[in-house]
């Protein structure tokens, strides 16, 4: 539509409601597009939309500034720069050889800079062109979030995007500015530090911060999170180090994280995670996870112990604890995780894949699945040679007590499928992805156990071939498919064999 063309007094009346009004440009801004800002169909017709009448001028310019990628646009608007910004020429070369800003231009640069929301910094191009502009100026007095992807900027570059109003900052690297973010940015609810810094700057940074919500970072320092178990309004905490970082977590007390419901930790030093699991109680946590690239048997069992006692019986629904690199000497010893977690009732998810023997048995199976009425996920990745010593019948039995199962990952014999008749009346409809770190069944029972898997649990679909006979597998699955054929019902996803030799 042209702005010339447009009869305000033809415009229906439904126009006039600004809620009304509003929704229409959000949806229009939410088209996609695949051209740069300044050529976007979107941006080119909320800018025209600004155009047509006082109306439309105020919503659609509040939409058209909302989000920018840099500086670049906003520097558009000062005319002395307006041509050489928008010369395909000149491109970038240009701001190395013009004056910065001067006072007469700040108005022309911050006309459209109250109306930004969000903004991506990734380079410092323009940066030297601000020099002049006082230190105090809040360029962006409705900044609400903030992603910082510039590396090695000068002391005062970031001051400039720290507005009152900002909610959330993501920062690729530390930046002395931040230091006393909280002070400055006191509504700030989540922030993302993700690269090392020094402990004493991260650590001040973070004690700032007095209503945050949601935090990742590298590792702190005991005053931070004794800090952090204060901020009644934390959720959720991810630690992320870049390496491994020996620091002492000497001066922790005693201390409650009321309402902190995720909690993850990446290549962190297991000790201090132990420890920190040792000193607070989280009586709210729903989620928790541990990756790291080794992690022995007794430190894993330290680990597990400390989890199961940090008062989050009733609420944790997720676990997942990994670690990357096999451990050339291991303990015979198995990893007792599975009774450990017996007590946390509510338990959805749980991922074990440590590179220790997990032990697990019919009966420890059917305990945990008793304990477990809610299990969706449960995955006990088995990297050891051993014969397993879950059957197919404690499986088919396991299986009774948990409805909602729909991912199975566990070591189950398959040379000994013998199962009771009742086990045949028994269908579980549920479960549509079964992993199998398994001793191989008989080429000959290759029927039996296809016809087994086709009756007790339909929705699942195929044997994807492990790392032990791919031929045996393959016949399981030919057997699949023909009985799959003479049934109209057969539905589901896939189930994957994930065999050990034996």
């Amino acid at each position: 539509m042209h702005p010339l063309s447009f009869n305000v007094e033809q415009m229906h009346r439904a126009l006039f409601v600004s809620e009304v009004l509003l929704e229409i440009f959000i949806n229009l801004n939410q088209l996609p597009t695949t051209e740069g800002w300044t050529q976007s169909l979107t941006q080119r017709s909320l800018a025209a939309l600004a155009r047509t009448c006082k109306t439309f001028h105020e919503p659609a310019m509040d939409l058209l500034w909302a989000n920018m990628p840099g500086l670049r646009p906003l520097l558009g608007c000062v005319t002395r720069l307006h041509s050489m910004i928008y010369d395909p020429e000149t491109k970038y070369s240009w701001s190395q050889c013009v004056d910065p800003l001067a006072e007469h231009e700040f108005h022309e640069f911050l006309r459209h800079s109250a109306r930004v929301r969000s903004m991506t910094i990734s380079s410092n191009t323009y940066f030297r062109l601000l020099t002049a502009l006082p230190i105090e100026t809040c360029v962006f007095p409705g900044l609400i979030s903030l992603s910082w992807m510039v590396q090695r900027t000068n002391i005062g570059d970031l001051h400039f995007f720290l507005s009152p109003t900002l909610l959330n900052c993501s920062v690729s690297e530390f930046h002395s500015d931040l230091t006393h973010i909280g002070t400055r940015c006191a509504a700030l609810e989540a922030i993302t530090l993700l690269e090392d810094s020094g402990t004493v700057q991260l650590s001040a940074t973070v004690r700032s911060c007095k209503r945050l919500k949601y935090l990742e970072c590298p590792p702190l320092d005991s005053a931070a999170w004794m800090h952090l178990s204060t901020v009644p309004t934390l959720l959720k905490v991810k630690i992320v180090a870049s390496r491994i970082i020996h620091f002492p977590l000497d001066n922790l007390n005693f201390a409650t994280f009321l309402n902190l419901t995720t909690l993850c930790f990446r290549r962190m030093e297991v000790a201090a995670v132990v420890t920190i699991m040792q000193h607070f109680e989280f009586p709210s946590l729903k989620e928790f996870e541990m990756h790291v690239r080794v992690l022995p048997w007794a430190e894993a069992e330290q680990l597990c112990r400390a989890l199961s006692q940090c008062k989050a019986n009733q609420t944790l629904e997720h676990i997942c604890i990994s670690s990357r690199d096999r451990i050339p000497q291991h303990s015979g010893d198995p990893l007792t995780a599975v009774r450990q977690f017996l007590c946390f009732t509510q338990l959805r998810t749980l991922r074990l894949s440590t590179h220790c023997f997990i032990y697990l048995d019919d009966d420890l199976l059917l305990e945990a699945m008793t304990s477990w009425p809610y299990i969706r996920s449960l995955s006990l990745d088995d990297w050891h040679i051993c014969p397993p010593t879950v059957t197919f019948r404690g499986l088919i039995a396991a299986l009774r007590l948990c409805p909602y199962l729909q991912y199975l990952q566990v070591p189950v014999d398959f040379r000994n499928i013998d199962i009771g008749p009742e086990a045949k009346l028994f269908q579980n409809t549920s479960l549509q992805n079964l992993t199998i770190a398994s001793s191989e069944p008989k080429e000959t029972d290759s029927e039996a156990v296809a016809r087994i898997i086709y009756s007790v649990l339909p929705a699942v679909e195929q044997v994807m071939r492990g790392n032990g006979n791919v031929r045996l597998w393959n016949n399981v699955n030919r057997h699949l498919e023909l009985l799959r054929n003479k049934s109209s019902s057969a539905s589901g996803h896939f189930i994957t064999g994930a065999a050990s030799q034996t």
